[in-house]
This record gives structure tokens, C-alpha cells and sequence, in this order.
């Protein structure tokens, strides 16, 4: 089962390998960000509801539409994603620094214009604080709902605090720094976000990726489904998509035993 996650979100054919923790990386050991982002299966729940809202604004869909693989090659946009969050939280901070570098260099090289004429860029501090509001808070709201359900309102605060520190390095502006603070800057771009049939393609191909094995149908389904339960119902409504309903105490109930299985497997391999 370790083997398998760990093959998920590393290239074995080009020799990656888990990002090693150290006592020097940008936040602690005893950190709410490392609580929160060592966990992997809130990190999978919560990094698809953050997919599924950032693509409601266009900029961000144009920028990925445009000049990126993701439609082509999934695993490949999740691994570098999840290296990245890896590299930034647990890394060495000389490698959390060359990671920030990079992806800093790809989006100062990344314009466009998106269908209704407006140019955009994927530096645009307003555009990079969209993308860190709603993948903040898809991530913490995976943890709460399947890891912490009794997490404080002030450890949630130092999450946001925490991972503003890293937006910040991408260039971001605003950024939240409190649990109130993400909530208010998700409502003020409510009136930018917008659907159309790139959206909708992009959420089918989110949704149903290729399984690597059959196997893996029923937690794939299963842990789709538990992150579109976890968007806020007015995402839910633009994307199309609908709450497990009648069916969500064995949606909730599924992926809190998977969360626990693999906690106790990876602890286990430890």
C-alpha cells in the first residue's frame, strides 16, 4: 500500500524519491503546516476541491488550458504539485527555495488573453492569491473534516498564517493570514469566477482520471466524491456537481477509514 501511494507521487522512472524532512526547512517540525500537509490522504481530498474551485476563474483556467500539460498528462501536474507543497513545507529550506524559484520563473513566462479579450498573467498577484486561497483552504478543510475534527479556529489561524508564507515568496497579494480572513478574500472574487465548456472539461478530467489499475476505481470514486462534498455549495452549483446527499455518512465514513489506514501504514513504515 506505501509503495503504491509513494509511486503515485513520485516519478519512479526519473528517480524521484519522498522529499526527505529536515529540522531546517521553512517551518517546523511541531508546525500546524506540517500537521496539516503530512497527511496523505486529506492532501489528495483537499487538493482536488482546490482543482475544482481554482478553475472557476478564468485567468487561472485560461493559464492552464493554454500552456500546460495537464490535459494530457494528469499524474504528471499532480506529482510536481505535490512536490512542490512537499518541497516548501518539509524541504530544506535551500531546496524550498530553489522550488519557489522555479515555479516563479514558469509564471513570469506564462500570458495570455483570455475569450473575452482581457490579457493575463500568470504572476498577477491577484490571480496567485486566488490559487493560494482556494488550495489553502481546500487542504485545511480535508484535514478538519477527516483528520482534526475538533481543530481549534486559532490553529487554523496559524495555518493560514504558516502558508502565507510561501504564497507570499510566489509574489500573491492579499493574502489571508486567518481562517476570517481566507472566507472574506473567497467571497470578493466570487464576481470574476465564471463557467464555460473549458470548466466543465477540465472538472470531467479532475474528476476521472485514468486509474493506474482497476483496483483503484472504488478510492478514486471515493475520494472524488468526498472532495466535491467539501466545495462550498455555491462552487458546487457553477461546476454542475451535486453533495453525496443520502449517500454521504458512507462517503465520509470510506474515506476516514482509508485516512486511517494509511496513517497507520506510513507510521508503520517509519
Amino acid at each position: 500500500m506505501v509503495s503504491r501511494v509513494v509511486g503515485l507521487f513520485n516519478d519512479r522512472a526519473r528517480g524521484e524519491a519522498p522529499v526527505l524532512r529536515s529540522e531546517a526547512a521553512l517551518f517546523s517540525s511541531g508546525s500546524v503546516i506540517w500537521r496539516v500537509h503530512g497527511d496523505v490522504t486529506t492532501m489528495m481530498i483537499g487538493g482536488v476541491t482546490a482543482l475544482l474551485l481554482q478553475m472557476l476563474h478564468p485567468a487561472a483556467l485560461t493559464g492552464v488550458w493554454e500552456h500546460s500539460h495537464f490535459r494530457d498528462d494528469m499524474l504528471g501536474r499532480l506529482r510536481r504539485t505535490a512536490r512542490f507543497i512537499a518541497l516548501t513545507t518539509f524541504g530544506e529550506r535551500s531546496l524550498a527555495d530553489e522550488a519557489i524559484a522555479r515555479v516563479r520563473a514558469i509564471h513570469a513566462r506564462v500570458s495570455g488573453v483570455m475569450p473575452d479579450g482581457q490579457a493575463y498573467r500568470a504572476d498577477d498577484p491577484a490571480l496567485l492569491a486566488w490559487i493560494h486561497v482556494a488550495e489553502a483552504t481546500g487542504f485545511l478543510d480535508a484535514w478538519i473534516a477527516y483528520g482534526e475534527p475538533a481543530m481549534s479556529i486559532a490553529d487554523q489561524d496559524v495555518y493560514f498564517a504558516e502558508s502565507a508564507v510561501v504564497a507570499r515568496a510566489l509574489g500573491a497579494d492579499p493574502v489571508p493570514t486567518t481562517r476570517a480572513e481566507a472566507t472574506a478574500l473567497l467571497q470578493r472574487y466570487r464576481p470574476d469566477l465564471a463557467v464555460d465548456h473549458r470548466t466543465r472539461a477540465v472538472a470531467r478530467l479532475i474528476l476521472h482520471p485514468k486509474p493506474t489499475s482497476l483496483a483503484d476505481l472504488p478510492v478514486q470514486a471515493l475520494l472524488m466524491r468526498a472532495a466535491i462534498d467539501l466545495l462550498p455549495p455555491w462552487a458546487r452549483r457553477m461546476q454542475g456537481l451535486s453533495r453525496s446527499g443520502v449517500t454521504s455518512p458512507l462517503v465520509h465514513g470510506g474515506a476516514s477509514a482509508l485516512a486511517e489506514t494509511l496513517r497507520w501504514a506510513f507510521a508503520g513504515r517509519a
